[in-house]
């Protein structure tokens, strides 16, 4: 079977010396040795000023919402992962929708400004696939309107914009680094935030509200990372250079190989150094979609349609007519990429593809 992804899984002996390190300590969490080893790792290896790890990717998010958004309108992207919008209602906010650019597949900054309402309290924008938003253009809005920028760069990993960190961006960045991603702790995520007061913030709501022992700064919630979790980091970290030059490889030969006489991709932004995270094809119809993931699963290949359906399509929001995000989320489809994929495999995928 080729899936559309695998998780890297690091020499298990190379694991096993972390474990002994937590069997040693006797210190399974509440933000031990190890995750703050991992931290200390992550800052330097990312060049950013603050970075505090999370259980998941999903949390730092509604964190973020909840001391930046204070139960307002959020403008978000309908081209996202589920957990993107779940969010903004889940802490009792508004997504309010704004369509994406067609070649970029990130939201469309020209229509930002047209969905600002009084109400309105921050942006929740996706660097899709690990494309950058175009920060440049939504820190001008988010200055002139008095808004707060979250950045869901769940997919953003070791990307750089204009030659520094893409979560250096905006107010909040949020980080996925579960299993399936480029950098992964099994389960787990990480917010980045630039200005210091803000992230000691942040940092209270993520334990529990703790300012000591048995002070309290205010409401928190528990989304401290383990140390279970921060042993597996820091085994993965090691190969980070070797991930991302398989991935190219992977990327490279579907460049190369496929047929886009009928297919689309995804344009990255200029000035962006890539992370080669997802490998997403566009056809020119969901029929021709569907035909050509039939044909793959019938052959053993699993790709995903990712994202779908478009998020304003939600049965727990109000469905407006998103109709590039739609268009794009019917015709999108992500092929196999992952570290160790063969050859071979990559040849059956392309011959197929173009065989239809």
């Amino acid at each position: 079977m080729i899936p559309v992804t695998k998780t890297f899984f690091p020499p298990i002996q190379e694991y096993h010396v972390q474990l002994d390190r937590i069997w040693k300590n006797e210190w399974l969490t509440n933000r031990g040795e190890l995750v703050k080893e991992l931290e200390a790792n992550l800052r330097s290896y990312l060049d950013v000023p603050n970075i505090t790890s999370t259980t998941n990717g999903t949390l730092p998010i509604q964190i973020a919402l909840k001391v930046l958004a204070k139960g307002g309108e959020v403008i978000t992207t309908p081209f996202s992962y589920v957990a993107t919008t779940s969010a903004i209602v889940w802490e009792n906010c508004t997504p309010v929708f704004v369509d994406i650019h067609p070649e970029f597949l990130t939201i469309d900054e020209t229509k930002i400004e047209a969905a600002i309402t009084s109400k309105t309290t921050a942006i929740l924008a996706t660097h899709v696939f690990g494309n950058p938003c175009n920060v440049d253009m939504i820190e001008k809005i988010a200055l002139k309107y008095n808004l707060k920028v979250i950045y869901d760069a769940a997919h953003g990993f070791g990307v750089e914009y204009e030659r520094k960190s893409l979560f250096n961006y905006g107010d909040v960045s949020t980080c996925s680094f579960h299993a399936t991603k480029i950098f992964h702790t099994g389960e787990g995520g990480a917010f980045v935030c630039q200005n210091d007061e803000l992230n000691k913030e942040l940092y209270y709501h993520h334990n529990f509200g703790h300012a000591g022992p048995a002070e309290f700064h205010g409401l928190g919630i528990n989304a401290k990372m383990s140390e279970l979790q921060a042993a597996m980091g820091l085994s993965v970290m090691p190969y980070m250079a070797k991930i991302f030059s398989e991935r190219k490889n992977v990327v490279d030969f579907y460049d190369e190989n496929l047929n886009f006489n009928n297919l689309e991709k995804m344009k990255i932004r200029s000035n962006t150094k890539w992370n080669y995270s997802y490998y997403p094809i566009i056809f020119n119809s969901e029929e021709a979609l569907l035909k050509a993931q039939d044909n793959l699963n019938r052959e053993n290949i699993f790709p995903r349609r990712y994202f779908y359906p478009s998020l304003n399509l939600l049965n727990y929001v109000e469905n407006i007519s998103m109709s590039v995000s739609e268009s794009i989320s019917r015709r999108v489809l992500c092929l196999p990429l992952y570290f160790g994929i063969k050859s071979e495999e990559l040849n059956r995928i392309t011959n197929k593809i173009n065989s239809i």
